[in-house]
């Protein structure tokens, strides 16, 4: 690719040079024109940092090893690691299926030969062994080599890679401008969809070929940060265009466009840019084998398996979006048991549930619940936490507490199939006739409604957080806790200028681990934790 770059420049040079009969002035100026056209368009990314944050870092590490490890966030893994779902197929069987995709696609084209190996597991582990998996050893597709994550599969990916955006003097390629989190999901393998794009070139149409750049957030006078650019706003390519210096040396790749400019700026979904010719080529696995894989960080999924849940257990995940590592402790357990998934966010918690229904998981229970109001004293032999889980012949799946996780009277029901809408109404009748208070007209009213509109944003997902009283000590076998951290290890990372000191000691283990201690010793006891 880089030959080929180079040669196709010399080309243009030439002829260029040629049939203007440049002086030799003109020439020199012509070669810084390209020069800076080639250093334009290409993915040389510097990091933002806090600049207290940056000082702080420089005293720690150095300014040169600071520099490395900045540099070094920008670039996307080279590979991707891939959980299986062993309740519907095997390493093995998704391996082969992968295999067969990548040849149909092509893509095989862009990694390291295909040469599928079996891996015999050692009984000796080191620190060598998790760095020599995620080289891969020059093979596209790999199972895990550390003894009992056999259902963790690598596909290798390649870059970094020159590309030639098609550049002339005065003729600037049309081009995509895309945000900078969907510029980070891009160099991990996705697509550019719709809501991704900032700023598009006129006269866009369907299926013309762009080039893609990132707006990364820029400095404030006033101290913070921010885009400065309107979505919908025309790339001409040249120096009057808003964002055109700062978007020196961010272009991640060359795609086709899917819509033309009116399109990509009327839909609300979809994919806006198919990119084929990518700075850092890694496989996209969108409707890839639905249900039987996983796209997780290895750390993520070494955190599940060294909790070592066991079947028939009751499990807590707290801060358990995006539900990664939910799904993976109910498939350790082979769905047999019961895991509760507590995040304070609503739609983390629709995140959750689809992931649990998309991997035909039924053992897992959400709740919106706030980690920091988990713990709830004993007032009493009644106030204990019961849960039950009930099926009918439709598939449909009730999950619900009556009087405890969410408090007094709060109750968290989970509808999935097509008769959740007679599933609810039948659960709100029977919860009534059991009561033995006293019902008033506003509430019969409200559950006229409720049943009348079918489950509700509030109804799905169960009461308020703030009237939550949340478990009771001893209620359950093992807790997982994945702590709210500064995520300042992912990568790629374009921007790095929101941490500040302040939030960054906020993320420090030792205060999470003081803050966490009370809530341990009330939560469970005989239990296993993994921090």
């Amino acid at each position: 690719m880089k030959k080929k770059g180079r040669n196709l420049l010399a080309a243009f040079r030439q002829t260029f040079l040629t049939l203007q009969n440049m002086t030799p002035q003109a020439e020199a100026e012509a070669e810084i024109q390209l020069n800076a056209a080639s250093a334009r368009y290409s993915y040389n990314p510097i990091l933002r940092w806090n600049p207290q944050v940056e000082d702080y870092f420089i005293k720690a590490y150095g300014s040169l090893h600071f520099a490395q490890i900045s540099k070094a966030l920008t670039r996307p893994s080279c590979y991707s690691c891939i959980r299986v779902n062993t309740l519907k197929s095997t390493s093995d069987a998704v391996i082969e299926k992968l295999q067969e995709i990548m040849r149909k696609s092509g893509s095989q084209n862009d990694v390291v030969g295909i040469n599928l190996k079996e891996n015999k597991p050692s009984n000796d582990i080191d620190l060598d062994m998790v760095e020599k998996q995620s080289s891969l050893q020059n093979e596209s597709i790999t199972k895990c080599q550390i003894p009992g994550l056999e259902y963790v599969v690598f596909v290798k990916g390649s870059g970094p890679h020159e590309i030639d955006y098609g550049y002339l003097p005065d003729k600037p390629p049309k081009e995509v401008l895309v945000s900078r989190k969907c510029a980070e999901a891009v160099l991990r393998g996705a697509q550019v969809y719709v809501p991704g794009i900032m700023a598009c070139s006129s006269h866009v149409e369907e299926g013309d070929l762009v080039a893609v750049s990132v707006a990364v957030e820029q400095p404030f006078p006033d101290g913070g940060w921010g885009l400065g650019i309107t979505r919908g706003t025309v790339l001409q390519g040249l120096p009057t265009d808003p964002y055109h210096f700062e978007r020196h040396g961010l272009y991640i790749g060359q795609g086709t466009t899917m819509l033309s400019r009116a399109g990509i700026f009327r839909a609300s979904q979809g994919i806006a840019v198919d990119m084929n010719n990518r700075v850092f080529k890694l496989p996209s696995f969108y409707d890839v084998l639905e249900g039987e894989i996983f796209l997780q960080n290895l750390p993520s999924i070494i955190a599940a398996h060294a909790l070592d849940p066991q079947k028939g257990e009751r499990i807590l995940d707290m801060c358990a979006a995006p539900g990664g590592k939910t799904t993976a402790i109910a498939i350790l357990m082979k769905d047999e048991g019961e895991v509760i998934a507590a995040d304070r966010s609503h739609n983390k918690v629709i995140d959750i549930q689809k992931l649990a229904a998309e991997l035909g998981l039924t053992c897992i229970t959400t709740y919106k619940l706030d980690a920091l109001k988990a713990v709830r004293k004993r007032n009493g032999s009644s106030d204990m936490t019961t849960l039950c889980c009930n099926k009918d012949n439709n598939d449909v799946v009730n999950q619900r507490s009556d009087s405890g996780p969410l408090g007094n009277g709060v109750t968290s029901t989970t509808f999935v199939g097509s008769n959740a809408d007679t599933t609810f109404k039948e659960n709100v009748s029977n919860e009534k006739a059991n009561e033995r208070t006293y019902t008033s007209k506003a509430d019969i009213r409200k559950n006229t409604r409720r049943m009348r509109n079918g489950p509700g944003r509030n109804q799905s997902l169960g009461g308020r957080v703030e009237n939550s009283k949340g478990f009771l000590p001893n209620s359950f076998d093992r807790v997982l806790l994945d702590a709210p951290c500064s995520a300042l290890g992912l990568r790629p990372r374009l921007f790095a200028g929101e941490e500040t000191i302040e939030s960054l000691r906020n993320h420090d283990v030792q205060s999470i681990l003081v803050r966490m201690k009370h809530w341990s010793d009330m939560l469970w006891t005989h239990t296993s934790s993994c921090l």
